[in-house]
């Protein structure tokens, strides 16, 4: 099997649930990125969890480490308990 660095325009469009022409005007405002090859653009799989929204955003991060933060001050006893069992 062929491990593929980049991803087509068809692909992506699949993989959003999208039409092809949509997925190129989201390249042309910016908010997917692609490189030309040829006539075509193609998509990094790299870049993919971004445009699915499978990516945390650093906000999204931020408030997941303060509520770890906050539940191991508030229960940090019971959790070291419960992991000795």
């Amino acid at each position: 099997m062929e491990d593929k660095k980049f991803i087509s325009t068809i692909e992506l469009a699949k993989i959003l649930g999208i039409s092809r022409i949509a997925v190129y005007k989201k390249i042309k405002s910016g908010k997917i990125k692609a490189k030309k090859v040829g006539r075509n653009f193609v998509i990094a799989k790299k870049d993919l969890g971004g445009i699915t929204g499978k990516e945390l955003t650093k906000r999204q991060k931020s408030e997941i480490e303060k509520a770890v933060r906050k539940t191991i001050r508030e229960y940090g006893e019971t959790l070291r308990l419960l992991g000795s069992t």
